[in-house]
């Protein structure tokens, strides 16, 4: 039996429950079918073959999870720190033990690649083990003293929340936003992404399992349209929490204004990497590749602009060409698979539309710009260059497994072509100028920026972009910063002197 049939083989054990009952709404600890009955399906973009059914929650399911939250949310404020932190570690624990399950129903729900998958897995475990190390601390504030009062700060958690993700790597994203929520106090109302419905669910089992009281965290499946604008625009949701396009970003925003919900995004990303002739070239072409072609290239961080110094781009560009040619497309479930399908035929759609709009704006497709196979969303690892940063496939995000080269002369002209989009997520740099990385990424508009590296993600440091890439910040105290408020509160030191009015 080879690696692929094996892992089919576990995947059909684990697929078993969910093609005979279905996806169910996980509402005050209650497994529910939808309040009209509607259901909708959910297809594996491997070959297209139906997974299972879903429960198409509407504004009725989202209300019944709002209110849950809510009635939920005074009891698990109050819950001493100590417990809140074991149910977290406890969570944690549940999702290292069914961390295969994990992978597998993600690989197959969303085409990404095992070996990236299984990791996606564990680093959804870190996420809550980290946070769960800061419960104790989600409260701290400051001691703020004037002459006659001891001010001090404290942070307290806004209420029930919402959270929305989207469907590539959506279990780890899930992990990132829903962690950091429940250590600060909070109660969760999650709508995850209608194409990759499943590892939503496994985690929502596995936090009641871990002692999570019912109520404090509410899954409800659907489409934007009715659970997502039921969601953001509900009166008893505080802040709404969304990864995804920058276009519904905006429109949450405006769907949330009437109630003034907070909100927290991440949003696209047209992400450059920068190559300097000073550079490690071998190690700048390794990332470059990591950055766009892992993942399928569908994650909002990945390097989908390389900008390159004329000096060495014919060299730098023939190498990357024959490397971007020996990626393995394949089964998501082959261990040796590198880039596997995209999630679904509308995606597909738009990714394959951008082959002819290169032609078109008279870039080159030196690889890929095909598809691969007669059955599910393969595309061929795809490389533009001869490029503009005017062209459509410089400036909007693809989301897909393709890079568009771009050729510098200066530092300056690299800068402007860097800065030369609507957004500002993430930006990498290669130069062993020390000076030079100082001045450039002064200067360079993304929020986050890595020099000499891809992207390495350090939990306690701010995640989050600028531009139409988002709004506010992840990671450490960031994530509390969102989802708590500031209380502040003055106590007298004397008797000092009080305005007396009619007196």
């Amino acid at each position: 039996m080879t690696a692929l049939t094996e892992n089919i083989e576990k995947l059909n054990g684990y697929l078993a429950r969910f093609r005979d009952g279905g996806v169910q709404n996980l509402i005050a600890g209650e497994s529910r079918p939808a309040a009209s009955g509607a259901i909708f399906d959910t297809t594996s973009p491997v070959d297209e073959s139906l997974i299972c059914p879903v429960a198409r929650g509407g504004p009725e399911d989202i209300d019944a999870a709002a209110k849950a939250a809510t009635d939920a949310f005074p009891a698990w404020r109050d819950l001493p720190v100590a417990e809140r932190k074991k149910i977290l570690i406890r969570i944690a624990e549940g999702i290292e033990a069914r961390a295969e399950e994990i992978a597998l129903c993600e690989c197959w729900d969303t085409g990404q690649a095992l070996r990236f998958m299984s990791k996606a897995a564990l680093r959804g475990a870190a996420n809550f083990r980290f946070f769960a190390d800061k419960v104790a601390s989600a409260r701290d504030g400051q001691n703020l003293r004037s002459p006659t009062l001891m001010n001090v700060t404290t942070r307290v958690p806004l209420g029930p929340v919402g959270v929305i993700t989207p469907w590539n790597t959506p279990f780890m994203l899930s992990t990132w936003k829903i962690a950091p929520a429940l250590a600060a106090g909070c109660t969760v109302v999650h709508k995850p992404a209608e194409f990759s419905p499943l590892t939503a669910r496994i985690l929502a089992e596995i936090a009641h399992e871990a002692g999570l009281p019912a109520g404090v965290w509410n899954l409800v499946n659907g489409f934007g349209e009715d659970a997502g604008r039921a969601l953001t625009e509900h009166p008893k949701i505080k802040a709404i929490a969304f990864v995804g396009e920058s276009k519904t970003g905006s429109m949450i925003m405006k769907q949330g204004a009437d109630t003034l919900k907070r909100v927290h995004f991440e949003l696209g990303g047209k992400n450059p990497v920068v190559v300097f002739d000073d550079a490690d070239l071998d190690r700048a072409l390794d990332a470059a590749i990591f950055m766009i072609y892992s993942l399928n290239g569908e994650r909002c961080t990945s390097s989908s602009r390389l900008l390159v110094q004329d000096t060495v781009a014919e060299d730098f560009e023939a190498k990357l060409t024959a490397r971007v040619n020996a990626i393995r497309v394949g089964h998501p479930l082959d261990p040796e698979t590198e880039v596997g399908p995209l999630i679904h035929k509308v995606h597909f759609d738009k990714v394959t539309s951008y082959f002819d709009t290169a032609r078109t704006d008279g870039a080159t497709i030196a690889a890929g710009g095909e598809r691969v196979g007669e059955q599910g969303w393969f595309v061929r690892p795809t490389l533009f260059t001869n490029a503009t940063n005017d062209m459509r496939i410089a400036q909007e995000e693809i989301f897909g497994p393709v890079l568009t080269s771009i050729r510098f002369s200066t530092e300056d002209e690299a800068l402007s072509i860097a800065n030369g989009t609507q957004y500002g997520l993430t930006g990498y740099v290669w130069t062993n100028d020390l000076t030079r990385a100082l001045r450039f990424t002064d200067k360079l508009e993304a929020g986050m920026i890595w020099v000499n590296s891809e992207n390495v993600r350090h939990l306690p440091t701010p995640f989050g972009g600028v531009k139409a890439s988002g709004l506010g910040r992840d990671g450490g105290d960031w994530s509390f910063e969102f989802y708590m408020e500031q209380k502040h509160i003055g106590f007298a030191l004397g008797q000092h002197k009080i305005p007396r009015l009619g007196a």
